[in-house]
């Protein structure tokens, strides 16, 4: 499975069989990890065969079950830190689905085991990832049009399209897509940009759906053909 065909499979799962993940892919993830970790200066954690964190009520109230790994995701507190987040954790989540998992973001129904993960001074936890092999495939949502999301239309280019329809298929809290990517021309001496904006939501997690979105963005439209304004 490619990147973009597991963009187009991935769907939320809740419910798994609680299968031990396999050797291989364990290793194939925490590689990743130390990669993405890295790149976006955070200190994400697989956290395995570990049943507490969602066992109690908000993850009844979430409609998990069977969640025996999960991926803590945390960093160095920042105002950009949610963002960066949903960034690199989607790498994560289309990784783990070409290899035949299925993952979930969790932004509330979970709880925080002690002696589970560990955070440098100044770190905090933003949010869980939950992952393993689904009982289901999850199944897909209704999303919004290219033209409520963007200013995409007959004089942008098919790739600016292109990346739009990826980012609506990305995940966002409650399926809110408060997102809003804007086409700008090259000029006065600047390549082509997209411009990347969150709308207001009384629900929150906006700046972590964004990271996810952009993550969603480039794969669909190519990083080689623009720059983010």
């Amino acid at each position: 499975m490619t990147i973009q065909e597991a963009i187009e499979a991935r769907h939320s799962v809740r419910a798994y069989t609680g299968q031990p993940l396999a050797a291989d892919v364990v290793e194939v993830l925490e590689e990743k990890i130390r990669e993405l970790n890295e790149k976006g200066h955070l200190h994400m954690q697989l956290i395995r065969n570990e049943t507490k964190a969602f066992q109690g009520k908000l993850a009844k109230y979430g409609k998990f079950r069977g969640v025996n790994d999960y991926i803590v995701m945390a960093g160095q507190k920042a105002d950009d830190l949610d963002e960066r987040i949903g960034y690199y954790g989607e790498q994560l989540v289309l990784l783990a689905q070409t290899l035949g998992l299925n993952t979930c973001w969790v932004g509330l129904s979970y709880s925080k085991v002690p002696g589970t993960y560990v955070l440098d001074a100044g770190e905090v936890i933003e949010a869980y990832i939950s992952i393993g092999y689904g009982e289901t495939q999850g199944v897909s949502h209704k999303i919004k049009s290219v033209e409520q999301v963007s200013n995409a239309n007959d004089l942008t280019p098919s790739w600016f399209r292109q990346g739009v329809e990826a980012a609506l298929l990305a995940p966002t809290a409650v399926n809110q897509q408060k997102f809003f990517f804007e086409y700008i021309p090259a000029r006065d001496g600047k390549p082509v940009r997209v411009l990347a904006k969150r709308n207001f939501s009384l629900i929150g997690f906006t700046q972590m759906d964004l990271g996810i979105a952009k993550c969603h963005f480039e794969i669909g439209a190519g990083k080689e053909n623009f720059e983010w304004a």
